[in-house]
């Protein structure tokens, strides 16, 4: 838009409160002695929504965004009728990020990942130089891909090559867009040290993963959505979660609404949901530690091979910093909930029969454990619940025909990294 003025905000460490300026990229607070998230502290408290056609960035006046990108969709938020009969609940309202043109979705690669890419990559400075360097199992390598594609924003994704098959596109991309993979039998963690190797060259910067306060508030535009088609802040929250940023987000999201004041004071309770058997964040929760446990190299491996779920595969997650998932679990008196591959299928099966849609493996896991605590009467009938589909449409999307996009460069578990570092700079 012509007339699109940058949002203003400043940071604020959430481990000691300080408030601070923003840098242009800043992804932390140095005076800070402990690990601690930073948050954006936006100057506008009270959220107005833009028109339709700003798409995501309907959402700006809580987006630390210096510009709009081409081509954003928002997530949408409806209220169930089939599911929630079938489950008996009289209160169930889904956020769908994915592609159900049917409903007015129309994000191309079927992820709420775009809900991370949008509002990362409009918060680059205009004058920036540097390649951006992005790791991921799947969903957000397609989501970066295709912004920056779309918008001339070079881009290195590093990415285990067993999850090659999620880099599909509509069309060839720009060559501004690279990818590097990890071997086979590599996960998430591996193309993580890979993009590592990478940084280590002046020539690339990272995007700064659950750090980074546009990939947070990016996400937690799926509880704007939720809220402001809703018209008040949900009891539950269900999401599936990797890592657990976007469960993060939407606990910080929910803090501004209560601060905001137009859709009352409720904290939601978070119930997020992990696929056996890997289940880290489970564990931990479990016995109340703050701390990840040891989770042996070939065991998590092995796990990571089981579930259909790949792109919950996040060994490391920002769980026990200062504004992470073990307090945003604590301050909602949270719960981590477990879904079985088995359980998970068969949810989106049922999501498909009812709601019309295919759904990703992620969702499943979610809506699974949604059903298990229906169930078991965890939740009441007449409560207000937000399912966060982080993922849909795919099947849809694919009867088109793609381009899929190809590793330049594939490097061993154990790569060298002055290799890696003269390869990578190469690309560019």
């Amino acid at each position: 838009m012509e007339n699109f003025k940058p949002t203003a905000y400043t940071l604020e460490c959430v481990a000691t409160g300080r408030e601070f300026q923003d840098e242009g990229w800043t992804m932390d607070d140095r005076q800070c002695k402990c690990p601690s998230l930073v948050r954006a502290r936006y100057e506008k408290k009270k959220l107005e929504l833009k028109p339709d056609y700003y798409g995501f960035y309907k959402f700006c006046d809580w987006l630390p965004v210096k510009r709009m990108l081409d081509g954003s969709s928002a997530p949408v938020t409806y209220k169930s009728k089939r599911l929630a009969e079938h489950l008996g609940l009289e209160n169930l309202w889904i956020t769908f990020n994915g592609y159900h043109p049917a409903i007015g979705a129309r994000m191309t690669t079927c992820s709420f990942k775009e809900c991370e890419a949008y509002s990362v990559l409009a918060r680059i400075p205009s004058d920036e130089t540097r390649t951006l360097v992005v790791a991921s199992a799947g969903n957000t390598a397609r989501a970066f891909a295709k912004v920056c594609s779309d918008n001339h924003i070079r881009l290195l994704l590093a990415v285990p090559h067993d999850n090659l098959d999620a880099l599909w596109f509509e069309e060839p991309l720009n060559p501004c867009v690279k990818v590097i993979a990890s071997a086979k039998g590599g996960d998430y963690f591996d193309a993580i040290h890979l993009s590592n190797l990478a940084l280590k060259s002046p020539l690339f910067y990272a995007e700064g993963g659950a750090k980074n306060i546009a990939r947070r508030d990016g996400m937690g535009t799926t509880v704007l959505s939720a809220v402001t088609t809703i018209g008040q802040i949900p009891d539950y929250y269900f999401q599936a979660v990797g890592s657990g940023t976007g469960a993060i987000a939407a606990w910080e999201a929910n803090q501004r609404l209560v601060e905001d004041g137009s859709y009352g004071d409720k904290v939601m309770k978070l119930m997020v949901s992990q696929n056996a058997p890997f289940v880290p964040i489970y564990n931990a929760y479990r016995v109340d530690s703050r701390e990840m446990l040891p989770y042996e190299d070939g065991k998590a491996r092995r796990d990571v091979e089981i579930i259909d779920a790949k792109v919950l595969s996040n060994r490391k997650p920002p769980y026990g910093i200062a504004g992470g998932l073990y307090d945003a679990l604590k301050a909602t008196q949270g719960e981590v909930l477990v879904a079985t591959n088995a359980q998970a299928r068969k949810a989106k099966e049922l999501f498909k029969e009812l709601e019309g849609v295919d759904i990703h493996p992620a969702a499943g896991v979610a809506l699974a454990t949604l059903i298990k605590s229906v169930q078991e009467g965890k939740v009441a009938k007449d409560a207000c619940i937000m399912l966060n589909i982080t993922g849909g449409g795919e099947e849809l999307f694919r009867k088109k025909k793609l381009w899929f996009l190809e590793p330049s460069h594939t490097f061993s578990l154990t790569p060298d990294p002055e290799e890696v570092i003269a390869k990578v700079e190469a690309l560019f």
